[in-house]
């Protein structure tokens, strides 16, 4: 029996979602372009009321979840734009988890949202989903967790335990332990389950498909950092150290990527058909530094700003290369950072200043001591100690089945009808696009290109960095395109992209739906272009405003290789995990 209060917010959600019915769209504001062709708004799903009070779900038990003294901590309403259920819990030994149960405006679904890096906190930060209309308007049950250690405890990877929450259990049993809040609170189970997440949060997506193929029905991982043990210890190492010279310092600085990233637009950025700063082939690419040399100077004329040193090109030569055994000379990453993504270089293995601590340090120490090997090295190691070997290969190997995300036997999950959107950005310097692009390519080869096709979709997007900002069109949502996919069967095709607004440039605008939820606002004169599944690309059609999505068409890339030839080939192979 519903009380006046309840019929009068009914009311109003239901004039509110006529409207958007009639007027409205997912991605896009009336003043936008039309989206391309069958881009389309989601289905309206009937609004569904909780049946007890929020403060009753404290009484909910999780042992069966996750182990004796699992529990709900906190369940409280909140007032954040509108009402919702905030609920906190542990799962057993450390498993912190959110979730946020709208209370007058649930839509029937429910997003798990990924977190990025090592994670240890609780991200409520979504990209790929700009301008969600279902998502804007708190339609979801939202579920978030810190997969199960404290941020800056990097020590957490002395617990055996706390490794396999991080590797794949946190996400698991978050998606278990919500979906048994959710029957509790509203009396009926989600229609529609989804996972989205960026990064980590890639990889997180990637091994709910592998290891738990019917927790969601749809599944968007961006960037995903699934080749996790050669990306962080190998790659990572390789760059910080490539860049470092025998004081320590950088040899390439953040002063010398403008001249470094001109001289790639220079020779490359017209091959797609439009110079605008943005290079859409970078396979294509075929980049000569040759012409950076302080040596094609006259005399006296080097400063150090329009030429680089012999020996910062042989850096550079480095860092796009990537680590080689120096026996066989065979390539032990599946790529590094792609022509093209320069500027993204700074803060990640370039530093910004003078003594700053590069991520790629950073992040390689940090797995390396802790987490990438099954006895961790003593306390006194460091960088200096690693060698880019086979044999580093091999060791890293052992945990391969734990912590990567690269099986690409997803029958069982398309077998349950398991939806996945793979994005990555070409600009992406954290993660080699390589990655994602092999992954691709193993999923077809293990599956056959047509199953392939029946369930995954893969868009690369020209100048984005890793997972936001960027030269390119760097604000998209591919949460709509997924909800129409699993719930009206309508695959997704041609996605709109959209430029950050130059107000947005400096500080960057956004939307917090869903109580402290972050999403990226598309302006309303935003440029749009449109992005196509992989391996077809937007290009400009000559005519028109270079803006504006409708004066695109597309094309296939003109380098689309058929494998990615490097001694861990075996990684991106059918392969059992390890629990």
């Amino acid at each position: 029996m519903m009380t006046t209060e309840t019929c009068r917010r009914w009311r109003q959600l239901s004039i509110i979602t006529l409207f958007f019915i009639f007027f409205g769209s997912c991605a896009h504001a009336a003043s936008m372009p039309n989206p391309p062709m069958g881009q389309k708004s989601p289905r309206q799903l009937a609004i569904v009321a909780p049946i007890i009070d929020c403060a009753e779900l404290a009484s909910v038990d999780l042992s069966a979840i996750g182990g004796t003294g699992s529990k709900v901590t906190s369940a409280k309403e909140v007032v954040n734009g509108a009402r919702f259920c905030e609920v906190e819990a542990v799962l057993k030994p450390a498993i912190n988890l959110k979730v946020l149960l709208p209370t007058d405006s649930w839509q029937q679904r429910f997003l798990q949202v990924g977190c990025g890096g090592l994670c240890g906190r609780i991200q409520l930060q979504l990209d790929g989903a700009a301008g969600c209309f279902p998502l804007d308007s708190n339609g979801f049950v939202i579920a978030a967790t810190d997969m199960g250690h404290v941020l800056g405890d990097i020590n957490f990877g002395n617990d055996p335990q706390k490794r396999r929450d991080f590797a794949y259990r946190a996400v698991h049993l978050t998606a278990v332990a919500t979906k048994q809040l959710i029957q509790t609170f509203y009396g009926r189970k989600a229609a529609y389950a989804y996972f989205s997440g960026c990064s980590d949060g890639g990889r997180e997506g990637l091994m709910e498909a592998q290891r738990y193929p019917a927790d969601f029905n749809g599944i968007v991982a961006g960037a995903a950092a699934n080749n996790f043990q050669v990306q962080k210890a190998i790659y990572h190492s390789w760059q910080a150290q490539s860049n470092t010279d025998t004081n320590g310092k950088a040899v390439i600085t953040a002063a010398q990527l403008p001249l470094i990233h001109n001289a790639v637009l220079a020779q490359c950025d017209a091959q797609d058909g439009q110079v605008d700063g943005v290079i859409a082939d970078p396979l294509s690419c075929h980049f000569n530094p040759t012409v950076l040399s302080c040596s094609r100077l006259s005399p006296g004329s080097a400063n150090g700003h329009n030429c680089l040193s012999d020996t910062q090109l042989a850096t550079l030569h480095r860092l796009y290369d990537g680590p080689r055994d120096p026996k066989s000379l065979e390539r032990l990453t599946v790529g590094g950072p792609l022509p093209g993504s320069e500027l993204a270089w700074a803060g990640i293995f370039v530093p910004k200043k003078t003594g700053d601590l590069n991520y790629s340090e950073s992040v390689a120490l940090s797995t390396l001591k802790y987490l990438n090997y099954e006895k961790n090295p003593p306390a006194s190691f460091s960088l200096k100690e690693v060698k880019q070997t086979a044999q580093m290969l091999a060791d890293l190997s052992k945990l391969h089945p734990l912590y990567d995300a690269t099986n690409p036997n997803l029958q069982p999950f398309y077998a349950a009808g398991g939806k996945l959107i793979l994005w990555h950005g070409w600009g992406d310097p954290s993660v080699s696009p390589l990655n994602t692009l092999a992954y691709h390519q193993a999923l077809g080869d293990t599956l056959g290109l047509v199953n392939r096709d029946k369930f995954e979709r893969l868009y690369m997007l020209p100048g984005l960095y890793h997972c936001s900002t960027g030269e390119g069109p760097s604000m998209v949502d591919f949460l709509t395109p997924m909800l129409n996919w699993v719930e009206q069967g309508i695959a997704p095709d041609s996605v709109l992209t959209y430029m950050v607004a130059s107000e947005q440039k400096n500080k960057m605008i956004t939307k917090k739906p869903q109580g402290d939820m972050k999403l990226e606002s598309i302006a309303d004169n935003a440029a749009s272009r449109p992005v196509y599944p992989y391996p077809d690309y937007a290009v400009y059609s000559g005519k028109g405003d270079v803006s504006q999505a409708a004066n695109y068409q597309r094309k296939k890339l003109a380098t689309v290789p058929e494998n990615y030839h490097w001694l861990g080939e075996g990684f991106y192979k059918p392969y059992a995990a390890l629990n």
